[in-house]
């Protein structure tokens, strides 16, 4: 919602409690005010920038705080960190002109630590880019190069500190007007913008999806014939920004737009080759790419409507969970289209994906592929009737992923026949009260089997080999089939049965 300001209220709102500081005379005094001070004394022009003016006039909180000022951003921080004292930390990068200034301070009442305020300092600057590369060569410039030189006039706004202009708005590009109207729009020619900095093309497309605004069609267009200059940004900053459009409210509004301009077919071709649908003898499929963009949308809106913190990596699970669809895509005369063991197909692609997309390849990774080779296993429990060995075994797969699993699942029921959709979530209400009262017997989600792999070979005078892995595989299956008991007696009466079967004494 956006908030009208005048001067007197962006006054005070800089001068809101959250931002205050103890000042050396033991008065409590707005940090902003402070900056002014310091640059007032240095003889230097300083501003708030950005994230964080754009911030107040949509009403949003934010703690991201930018400070840019004609000269040295780093020689400003450091008079801030000398006035302000021991309670304050200074990081300078001389390499980026730039300073961090994070400020503690105790709580009179409490005796607690509390961080109040985290400032990044630079000095104004223009830059000019060559066309290999997204590094610029920087000079010290004006306000109003440094303006020039930002991604979308909504993050182009500065609100000044100086004591004569306090709390002034300086908005050559009119980004005022683009917030109350919704629009993301570069300050300059979006092909230069673009083609300086690359990245500011994803930029554009998260702030779009964050916000629900609309692209401007010259500056969407400009992204689709500049799409092939992201090349050369890294995939760690690629990255950086796609989760932060899978945290978004609606993320499928970013995809969709990726996926329009042409990014997502060089960021992620996987994906984008689900879009579509095929005919044969006029029998179609789905398109695979629309259905995964509403099981992510359909996992966000549960974990709100649940009061579930968001997960990045549910998320990341609803993109990959249909990803084997593509290759898995096959046309039976008499089925139609299917899609046989896309789930598995998909969880092998899960690490070469997550390898380039540099995303994490631990626990994060494991639990993506986790997901994505379960995501069938509830419905087909939904389909073929529901029995307590198949529901152990789900349970001991996902351990204590099952309710991620279950949700993504139920995201998944997409279809827009109502009673199919009712008849889904039904069969799932009865899984789920099933493995509560399975759960409520014997917890299946953090469940080994009694006996382990050194045990078995201590027991039967084994070396490592095959004939181990055939006990604990057959013990663990007997008792998740309810054949044997969750106990130790009954596995071990178990193992010697099976191990006489299959020609292993305990005497050999």
């Amino acid at each position: 919602m956006f908030i009208e300001q005048t001067h007197e209220t962006l006054i005070a709102h800089l001068d809101k409690k959250d931002y205050r500081v103890r000042d050396i005379d033991h008065k409590s005094i707005s940090i902003f005010r402070i900056i002014g001070q310091e640059a007032d004394n240095l003889g230097r022009e300083c501003y708030v920038i950005g994230g964080f003016v754009r911030d107040i006039f949509l009403g949003l909180d934010s703690k991201d705080i930018d400070c840019v000022t004609v000269g040295s951003g780093i020689e400003l921080a450091e008079r801030l960190k000398k006035r302000l004292g021991k309670h304050t930390h200074l990081s300078t990068f001389r390499n980026f002109g730039t300073a961090q200034l994070k400020h503690t301070e105790k709580d009179f009442k409490t005796g607690e630590i509390k961080e109040m305020m985290d400032v990044e300092f630079v000095g104004a600057r223009k830059e000019s880019y060559r066309s290999d590369s997204r590094k610029p060569v920087v000079e010290d410039g004006t306000l109003q190069d440094d303006q020039n030189r930002r991604d979308l006039t909504i993050n182009d706004l500065a609100i000044c500190l100086n004591k004569e202009h306090f709390g002034e708005l300086i908005d050559p590009f009119h980004g005022l007007d683009d917030l109350k109207e919704g629009v993301c729009r570069t300050p300059l020619d979006p092909d230069v913008t673009f083609s300086d900095d690359p990245l500011r093309m994803l930029r554009t497309i998260r702030f779009a999806c964050r916000f629900d605004f609309r692209i401007l069609p010259e500056t969407f267009e400009s992204i689709a014939r500049n799409r092939d200059r992201i090349k050369i940004i890294s995939g760690e900053r690629i990255i950086e920004e796609l989760n932060k459009i899978q945290m978004c409210e609606k993320p499928s509004k970013g995809w969709m737009l990726l996926q329009k301009c042409g990014l997502l077919q060089i960021i992620f071709p996987e994906l984008s080759a689900l879009a579509g649908i095929e005919s044969r003898e006029g029998r179609g499929h789905k398109d695979n790419f629309l259905h995964t963009l509403t099981v992510l949308d359909n996992v966000c809106r549960m974990e709100r409507e649940q009061n579930r913190t968001p997960n990045l990596w549910l998320h990341w699970a609803a993109i990959f969970h249909d990803l084997g669809k593509a290759k898995a895509k096959l046309y039976d005369e008499k089925l139609g289209w299917t899609f046989h063991n896309h789930d598995f197909i998909g969880q092998r692609m899960v690490l070469p994906i997550m390898r380039r997309l540099k995303l994490p390849l631990g626990a994060e990774m494991k639990y993506v592929q986790k997901l994505v080779g379960l995501h069938m296993r509830p419905i087909h429990l939904a389909d073929e009737g529901i029995t307590d060995s198949a529901i152990r075994r789900v349970m001991f797969e996902a351990g204590n992923d099952t309710d991620d699993l279950m949700l993504l699942c139920e995201a998944d029921i997409t279809s827009k026949i109502p009673e199919k959709v009712k008849r889904f979530l039904d069969n799932f209400k009865v899984v789920r009260q099933k493995m509560q009262e399975i759960q409520e017997k014997d917890d299946y989600r953090n469940w080994t089997p009694p006996i382990d792999g050194n045990e078995i070979m201590e027991r039967y005078h084994l070396q490592p080999s095959k004939e181990v892995g055939i006990l604990r595989e057959a013990q663990k299956n007997a008792i998740l089939d309810g054949e044997c008991e969750n106990t130790r007696e009954a596995a071990l009466a178990f193992l010697d049965a099976k191990a006489k079967e299959i020609g292993i004494s305990r005497d050999s």
